[in-house]
């Protein structure tokens, strides 16, 4: 059995996933990022430029909502690559519908996403880290997990669930000596899509009007870092200028 601490990203996108990915790689950790498999080619990059820095890092094709596929993911990292010291579930699924627009379907994919997906994530982390006595989970929230707004009936019911979650997990894992965070990430992200609405995005970067991946995945070492005699749970990330 492999013997390397390892880093697990569930979600590993452009932006914040990827960022996450090379901070923890930084920190010594064999990092193990995923997408779907149909995305899997989308990761090749980031596990390239952890690489060429000295990291150690491994991608996967898999979908987190299938529990057979998680739970395996998990048995295959901790046997070939080496005990998971942390696990970060960061799968967004942000859309907005009018409620009335908003059909089964999309109501029922987002909560897979959000809500079921973290569930998964999470339950096997724990499954694994427990016995041993340690280990980190981080489950990366939003605005709506703490508020809902008009649009966003299933991104909201499906953050908050997540974050109910969360704390369930904290409530029940911490004397265990597993440290369970939520981290609210409140605000435009710089990344592709935040370039592609916002004409003005560098004006937003120079005045650090805008949340930066790198920025967002230092509280995320941090987190993993802090001292048990002084846990977080709760951590909220947004720009200074930003209205909340």
């Amino acid at each position: 059995m492999a013997s390397t601490p390892s880093c697990l990203i569930v979600g590993a996108g452009d932006g914040v996933g990827s960022a996450i990915a090379r901070a923890f790689a930084r920190e010594g950790l064999a990092v193990c990022v995923t997408r779907r498999l149909r995305h899997l080619d989308k990761l090749e990059s980031l596990v390239a430029s952890i690489r060429e820095d000295g990291g150690e890092a491994h991608a996967f094709g898999v979908d987190a909502r299938d529990e057979d596929e998680t739970i395996a993911l998990v048995d295959r990292i901790e046997a070939e690559i080496g005990p998971l010291s942390v696990v970060v579930f960061n799968i967004g699924a942000n859309v907005r519908f009018p409620v009335t627009e908003t059909t089964a379907q999309v109501y029922s994919k987002v909560w897979e996403m959000a809500a079921l997906a973290g569930f998964f994530t999470g339950r096997e982390a724990a499954r694994v880290m427990t016995p041993r006595g340690k280990g980190t989970i981080l489950f990366t929230g939003a605005t709506a997990s703490t508020r809902g707004g008009a649009g966003f009936s299933a991104f909201a019911g499906a953050k908050a669930a997540l974050r109910q979650l969360a704390q369930s997990m904290a409530r029940e894992l911490g004397p265990k000596g597993l440290h369970v965070a939520h981290v609210v990430v409140d605000g435009m992200i710089d990344g592709t899509f935040a370039r592609s609405i916002a004409p003005d995005i560098q004006t937003l970067l120079d005045e650090d009007a805008i949340l930066k991946p790198d920025e967002i995945a230092r509280n995320y070492v941090w987190l993993h870092n802090q001292q048990r005699s002084a846990w977080r749970f709760e951590l909220d990330l947004r720009p200074w200028k930003e209205t909340w």
